[in-house]
Protein backbone atom coordinates (compact mmCIF):
# COMPACT_ATOMS: atom_id res chain seq x y z
CA UNK A 1 0.00 0.00 0.00
CA UNK A 2 2.89 2.55 0.68
CA UNK A 3 4.54 1.70 -2.27
CA UNK A 4 1.39 2.22 -4.65
CA UNK A 5 1.11 5.82 -2.72
CA UNK A 6 4.66 6.56 -3.60
CA UNK A 7 3.78 6.00 -7.50
CA UNK A 8 0.53 7.71 -7.12
CA UNK A 9 2.44 10.64 -6.11
CA UNK A 10 5.00 10.18 -8.57
CA UNK A 11 2.96 10.38 -11.34
CA UNK A 12 0.78 13.35 -9.83
CA UNK A 13 4.20 15.29 -10.15
CA UNK A 14 4.73 14.46 -13.55
CA UNK A 15 1.38 15.97 -14.42
CA UNK A 16 2.14 19.06 -12.44
CA UNK A 17 5.22 19.89 -13.71
CA UNK A 18 5.82 22.20 -16.81
CA UNK A 19 6.09 20.79 -20.36
CA UNK A 20 9.70 21.77 -21.66
CA UNK A 21 10.28 24.78 -23.87
CA UNK A 22 9.59 23.96 -27.58
CA UNK A 23 12.73 24.80 -30.06
CA UNK A 24 13.47 28.06 -31.32
CA UNK A 25 13.18 26.54 -34.91
CA UNK A 26 9.66 24.55 -34.10
CA UNK A 27 8.15 28.08 -32.79
CA UNK A 28 9.12 29.42 -35.79
CA UNK A 29 7.75 27.25 -38.29
CA UNK A 30 4.43 27.56 -36.48
CA UNK A 31 4.32 31.57 -36.42
CA UNK A 32 6.34 31.65 -39.57
CA UNK A 33 4.81 34.95 -41.13
CA UNK A 34 3.60 35.21 -44.86
CA UNK A 35 6.38 37.82 -46.88
CA UNK A 36 4.82 38.62 -50.22
CA UNK A 37 6.75 38.45 -53.00
CA UNK A 38 8.92 42.03 -53.99
CA UNK A 39 7.32 42.73 -57.49
CA UNK A 40 9.71 43.12 -60.35
CA UNK A 41 10.94 46.38 -60.74
CA UNK A 42 10.79 47.35 -64.74
CA UNK A 43 12.87 50.26 -66.09
CA UNK A 44 11.02 52.47 -68.95
CA UNK A 45 13.69 54.54 -70.98
CA UNK A 46 11.90 58.11 -72.22
CA UNK A 47 11.10 57.24 -75.88
CA UNK A 48 13.23 60.22 -77.40
CA UNK A 49 10.62 62.55 -79.76
CA UNK A 50 11.41 62.28 -83.27
CA UNK A 51 14.16 63.62 -84.79
CA UNK A 52 14.31 65.88 -87.52
CA UNK A 53 15.63 64.71 -91.14
CA UNK A 54 19.42 65.14 -91.19
CA UNK A 55 22.39 64.87 -93.80
CA UNK A 56 24.06 61.30 -92.73
CA UNK A 57 27.31 60.81 -94.88
CA UNK A 58 30.67 58.72 -93.86
CA UNK A 59 33.17 57.17 -95.71
CA UNK A 60 33.10 53.09 -94.03
CA UNK A 61 35.51 50.97 -95.53
CA UNK A 62 36.94 53.04 -98.29
CA UNK A 63 33.42 53.74 -99.37
CA UNK A 64 31.58 56.71 -99.63
CA UNK A 65 27.79 56.29 -98.32
CA UNK A 66 25.46 59.97 -98.40
CA UNK A 67 21.79 60.65 -98.07
CA UNK A 68 19.29 61.75 -95.58
CA UNK A 69 18.39 60.33 -92.26
CA UNK A 70 15.06 60.37 -90.74
CA UNK A 71 12.64 59.38 -88.26
CA UNK A 72 9.33 57.96 -89.67
CA UNK A 73 7.27 59.25 -87.19
CA UNK A 74 7.47 62.51 -88.38
CA UNK A 75 7.79 62.26 -92.02
CA UNK A 76 7.57 59.38 -94.59
CA UNK A 77 8.29 58.18 -97.98
CA UNK A 78 5.85 58.47 -100.74
CA UNK A 79 6.46 56.75 -104.39
CA UNK A 80 6.53 59.41 -107.64
CA UNK A 81 6.31 56.68 -110.80
CA UNK A 82 6.21 57.64 -114.34
CA UNK A 83 3.05 55.90 -116.16
CA UNK A 84 4.52 57.01 -119.87
CA UNK A 85 8.09 55.92 -119.11
CA UNK A 86 11.25 57.16 -117.50
CA UNK A 87 12.16 60.98 -118.15
CA UNK A 88 8.43 61.50 -119.58
CA UNK A 89 7.49 63.36 -116.42
CA UNK A 90 10.78 64.23 -114.63
CA UNK A 91 14.16 64.68 -115.59
CA UNK A 92 15.86 64.02 -112.23
CA UNK A 93 15.46 63.48 -108.85
CA UNK A 94 15.20 66.78 -107.50
CA UNK A 95 12.31 67.45 -110.41
CA UNK A 96 10.54 64.23 -108.54
CA UNK A 97 11.21 66.24 -105.49
CA UNK A 98 9.46 68.98 -106.02
CA UNK A 99 6.53 67.55 -107.76
CA UNK A 100 5.30 66.49 -104.27
CA UNK A 101 6.70 68.87 -102.06
CA UNK A 102 9.37 66.83 -100.84
CA UNK A 103 12.67 67.45 -98.92
CA UNK A 104 14.60 64.33 -100.72
CA UNK A 105 14.34 61.85 -103.60
CA UNK A 106 16.32 59.02 -104.47
CA UNK A 107 16.29 56.53 -107.90
CA UNK A 108 13.95 52.81 -106.80
CA UNK A 109 13.15 50.68 -109.10
CA UNK A 110 14.60 48.52 -111.75
CA UNK A 111 12.87 49.19 -115.30
CA UNK A 112 12.82 46.99 -118.22
CA UNK A 113 14.40 48.58 -121.70
CA UNK A 114 10.62 49.64 -122.96
CA UNK A 115 10.40 51.95 -119.18
CA UNK A 116 8.14 49.47 -118.03
CA UNK A 117 8.82 48.41 -114.22
CA UNK A 118 10.92 45.22 -113.35
CA UNK A 119 8.45 44.19 -110.16
CA UNK A 120 5.71 45.48 -108.87
CA UNK A 121 5.33 49.45 -107.77
CA UNK A 122 2.53 51.08 -106.04
CA UNK A 123 1.77 54.52 -105.73
CA UNK A 124 -0.67 56.39 -103.70
CA UNK A 125 -2.38 52.86 -103.45
CA UNK A 126 -2.16 52.62 -107.80
CA UNK A 127 -0.37 49.45 -108.62
CA UNK A 128 1.79 49.40 -111.56
CA UNK A 129 4.38 46.66 -113.26
CA UNK A 130 3.78 42.50 -112.24
CA UNK A 131 5.12 40.42 -109.23
CA UNK A 132 8.77 39.68 -109.70
CA UNK A 133 8.39 36.26 -108.03
CA UNK A 134 12.14 34.72 -109.78
CA UNK A 135 14.83 37.56 -109.86
CA UNK A 136 17.27 38.88 -107.05
CA UNK A 137 15.70 42.33 -108.20
CA UNK A 138 12.78 41.82 -106.76
CA UNK A 139 14.03 39.48 -103.67
CA UNK A 140 13.39 42.63 -101.79
CA UNK A 141 10.15 44.74 -100.70
CA UNK A 142 10.18 48.43 -98.91
CA UNK A 143 6.33 49.56 -97.89
CA UNK A 144 3.66 51.13 -96.60
CA UNK A 145 0.59 49.92 -95.03
CA UNK A 146 -2.62 51.93 -94.94
CA UNK A 147 -2.08 52.97 -91.65
CA UNK A 148 1.71 54.52 -93.11
CA UNK A 149 3.73 51.88 -91.20
CA UNK A 150 6.68 51.53 -93.37
CA UNK A 151 8.76 48.53 -93.40
CA UNK A 152 11.43 46.41 -95.36
CA UNK A 153 10.05 42.51 -96.02
CA UNK A 154 11.40 39.59 -98.19
CA UNK A 155 9.61 38.30 -100.93
CA UNK A 156 9.36 35.03 -99.29
CA UNK A 157 7.44 36.99 -96.01
CA UNK A 158 5.30 39.16 -97.81
CA UNK A 159 2.48 37.20 -100.41
CA UNK A 160 1.49 38.82 -103.59
CA UNK A 161 -1.89 39.65 -102.29
CA UNK A 162 -0.83 41.48 -99.12
CA UNK A 163 1.95 43.23 -101.50
CA UNK A 164 -1.08 44.55 -103.33
CA UNK A 165 -3.15 46.27 -100.23
CA UNK A 166 -0.02 48.55 -99.44
CA UNK A 167 -0.29 52.15 -100.11
CA UNK A 168 3.22 52.72 -100.89
CA UNK A 169 5.59 49.71 -102.61
CA UNK A 170 9.17 48.90 -104.00
CA UNK A 171 9.75 45.72 -105.31
CA UNK A 172 14.08 45.96 -105.89
CA UNK A 173 16.74 43.83 -104.25
CA UNK A 174 18.88 41.80 -103.89
CA UNK A 175 18.46 42.31 -100.00
CA UNK A 176 21.97 43.46 -98.37
CA UNK A 177 21.32 43.18 -94.79
CA UNK A 178 19.19 40.81 -92.67
CA UNK A 179 18.47 40.88 -89.01
CA UNK A 180 21.79 43.08 -88.60
CA UNK A 181 23.72 40.49 -90.84
CA UNK A 182 25.09 40.55 -94.37
CA UNK A 183 23.05 38.46 -96.52
CA UNK A 184 25.70 35.75 -98.00
CA UNK A 185 26.22 35.13 -102.21
CA UNK A 186 26.04 38.86 -103.23
CA UNK A 187 28.49 39.69 -106.40
CA UNK A 188 31.69 40.31 -105.44
CA UNK A 189 33.10 41.49 -108.91
CA UNK A 190 31.01 44.44 -110.05
CA UNK A 191 31.87 47.83 -108.52
CA UNK A 192 29.18 50.57 -109.48
CA UNK A 193 27.69 53.02 -107.75
CA UNK A 194 24.40 51.91 -105.57
CA UNK A 195 21.47 53.49 -104.30
CA UNK A 196 19.78 52.17 -101.24
CA UNK A 197 17.63 51.96 -98.32
CA UNK A 198 18.53 51.36 -95.04
CA UNK A 199 16.25 50.72 -91.66
CA UNK A 200 16.88 50.07 -87.73
CA UNK A 201 13.95 47.89 -87.53
CA UNK A 202 11.88 50.62 -85.74
CA UNK A 203 11.62 54.09 -86.54
CA UNK A 204 14.53 55.53 -87.89
CA UNK A 205 15.64 55.68 -91.68
CA UNK A 206 18.27 56.26 -94.17
CA UNK A 207 17.87 56.86 -97.82
CA UNK A 208 20.72 57.54 -100.12
CA UNK A 209 23.31 55.84 -102.48
CA UNK A 210 27.47 54.87 -102.26
CA UNK A 211 30.27 55.39 -104.39
CA UNK A 212 31.32 52.77 -106.94
CA UNK A 213 31.62 49.15 -105.20
CA UNK A 214 30.59 45.63 -105.06
CA UNK A 215 26.94 44.08 -103.63
CA UNK A 216 29.07 42.06 -101.22
CA UNK A 217 31.61 44.78 -100.06
CA UNK A 218 28.69 47.11 -99.62
CA UNK A 219 26.48 44.22 -97.51
CA UNK A 220 29.40 43.74 -95.30
CA UNK A 221 30.01 47.49 -94.82
CA UNK A 222 26.53 48.00 -93.93
CA UNK A 223 26.75 45.10 -91.33
CA UNK A 224 29.99 47.18 -89.85
CA UNK A 225 28.66 50.48 -89.82
CA UNK A 226 26.17 52.83 -90.88
CA UNK A 227 26.43 56.26 -91.89
CA UNK A 228 23.52 57.34 -89.53
CA UNK A 229 25.07 56.62 -86.53
CA UNK A 230 22.71 53.33 -85.79
CA UNK A 231 23.05 49.80 -86.33
CA UNK A 232 21.64 48.45 -89.85
CA UNK A 233 19.22 46.15 -89.01
CA UNK A 234 18.01 45.99 -92.81
CA UNK A 235 18.91 47.24 -96.45
CA UNK A 236 17.53 46.95 -99.60
CA UNK A 237 19.46 48.08 -102.90
CA UNK A 238 17.65 50.01 -105.10
CA UNK A 239 18.67 50.05 -109.07
CA UNK A 240 22.16 51.86 -109.48
CA UNK A 241 24.74 52.65 -111.88
CA UNK A 242 23.61 54.97 -114.11
CA UNK A 243 20.39 55.45 -112.77
CA UNK A 244 21.88 56.47 -109.14
CA UNK A 245 20.36 59.86 -108.69
CA UNK A 246 20.35 61.40 -105.03
CA UNK A 247 18.90 64.88 -104.21
CA UNK A 248 18.41 66.73 -100.49
CA UNK A 249 17.21 70.01 -100.53
CA UNK A 250 19.03 73.30 -98.49
CA UNK A 251 16.02 73.00 -96.06
CA UNK A 252 17.30 69.57 -94.41
CA UNK A 253 20.59 70.17 -91.51
CA UNK A 254 23.68 69.47 -94.10
CA UNK A 255 21.70 70.50 -97.29
CA UNK A 256 21.68 71.27 -100.31
CA UNK A 257 23.13 67.84 -102.11
CA UNK A 258 22.96 66.43 -105.19
CA UNK A 259 24.81 63.40 -106.69
CA UNK A 260 23.90 62.56 -110.46
CA UNK A 261 26.80 61.82 -112.65
CA UNK A 262 26.80 63.53 -116.07
CA UNK A 263 26.59 60.28 -117.82
CA UNK A 264 22.97 59.60 -115.54
CA UNK A 265 20.30 58.19 -117.62
CA UNK A 266 16.40 58.79 -116.86
CA UNK A 267 14.70 56.35 -114.40
CA UNK A 268 11.02 54.82 -113.92
CA UNK A 269 10.41 56.39 -110.10
CA UNK A 270 12.00 58.01 -107.10
CA UNK A 271 11.48 57.55 -103.12
CA UNK A 272 10.42 60.82 -102.00
CA UNK A 273 10.44 62.36 -98.34
CA UNK A 274 8.02 64.49 -97.36
CA UNK A 275 6.18 65.27 -94.01
CA UNK A 276 3.30 63.47 -92.37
Amino acid sequence: MKHASVALAALAFVACAPSPAPSEMAVAERVRPVVPEPEPIIHKSPRAPAAGPRVAAADISSIRLEGVAFDSRSHRLVVVDQPAGPGSRFEDAAGAARSAGGFAALNAGFFTPEGEPLGMVISAGKSAGQWNSASSLGSGIWHEDGAGNPAISRRGSLSRGAAGQMRELIQAGPMLVENGRAVGGLDASKPSARSMILWDGGTRWWLGRASPCSLADLARTLQNGSPAGWRVGSALNFDGGRSADLWISGAIPGGPLASRPLWNKPVRNFLVLVRR
